[in-house]
């Protein structure tokens, strides 16, 4: 009885001094700089009504990136012609959209992130009026991640 009591204890100290668990990918490795390419993404699209910082969300697209909505007809756009398209909109409304479930798969100097997404008005709204995924794809330039592609569809049900 003494030694499975031992034995308890210790197999529940070494259990409770385990390390958390991961809750992403880790600093300093490519993975890492992939989801900060992509949520830089989301965080300069989103905002309250008014500007957006298109300058830097240029920087983050490859030469001769696209961007294609999938809808009844589906729309191919490069990061220009989608700014031109939507600026109306966020000059009169607020938008945040945000990931809430990423998975990233890399080979070498390409990556895929599938990214499942929440559309608010404002960013403490209770329920989203969107959601969807966003599918990036993005090729190593140097030493950074840049866009290639976005294809996106929004949840119609």
């Amino acid at each position: 009885m003494k030694r499975a009591l031992i034995a308890l204890l210790l197999f529940c100290g070494c259990a409770t001094s385990a390390p958390p668990p991961s809750s992403g990918p880790q600093p300093g490795t490519p993975e890492f700089d992939i989801d900060s390419t992509v949520l830089a993404v989301y965080n300069v699209i989103s905002g309250p009504a008014g500007r957006r910082d298109w300058d830097r969300f240029k920087e983050l697209f490859a030469p001769g990136a696209r961007m294609i909505v999938v809808k009844k007809e589906t729309t191919v756009m490069t990061p220009d012609e989608f700014i031109a398209k939507s600026t109306p909109y966020l000059k009169d409304n607020g938008f945040f959209e945000h990931p809430v479930e990423s998975r990233i798969e890399r080979f070498q100097d390409i990556a895929q992130v599938y990214s499942r997404y929440e559309s608010r008005h404002a960013s403490n709204d209770e329920k989203p009026f969107a959601s969807g995924v966003n599918s990036f794809q993005l090729v190593r330039d140097g030493d950074r991640w840049r866009v290639m592609t976005i294809l996106w569809q929004e949840q119609t049900n």
